[in-house]
């Protein structure tokens, strides 16, 4: 069982302890699909005012749901569609402070507001991409897109075997 201990209100402290426990939680784990749900459970439980956070895999050039927290969400995105599939296309981190502002944008939760989503690039592949979806709007700054994609440069490695 793993317990950590992550209280603080300084983000970079915050994102700091996110990194050790994602490391912790994954560095002998060879599985995929096991390191995601433990990263999705683990920013679930530690990052706050989110009402979504998990993966969506790139499966043949389409974006397919994969391990999650929150409610049941949009199975497949196709590459250029909605804030993931921006950043699936552009393979750079999306930051949308108004999910109704953005063009396209899937409503897969309708009280979400406001979304951070951070492509997973591996040697130049795109593994897929971290979804996190708030009820807040503007819940997301850059110090936030800063410290999520330093947890999937740690991520990304160990989702490819």
């Amino acid at each position: 069982m793993y317990a950590f201990d992550i209280e603080t209100t300084d983000k970079t402290e915050l994102y700091r302890d996110l990194a050790a426990a994602l490391d912790s939680l994954t560095a002998d784990e060879p599985d995929a699909i096991a390191n995601m749900a433990n990263v999705s459970a683990l920013i679930w439980q530690y990052l706050p005012d989110l009402n979504w956070a998990g993966f969506y895999r790139n499966l043949n050039d389409e974006l397919v749901l994969g391990p999650f927290q929150g409610k049941a969400a949009c199975i497949r995105i196709p590459f250029g569609k909605g804030v993931c599939g921006a950043a699936a296309t552009t393979r750079e981190t999306q930051l949308v402070e108004d999910v109704h502002a953005f063009p396209g944008h899937i409503a897969c939760d309708a009280a979400s507001r406001s979304e951070l989503v951070v492509p997973i690039v591996v040697q130049g592949a795109l593994i897929g991409v971290l979804d996190l979806d708030s009820p807040n709007p503007a819940r997301f700054d850059a110090g936030d897109a800063a410290g999520c994609e330093a947890l999937m440069r740690i991520l990304g490695p160990r989702l490819v075997g």
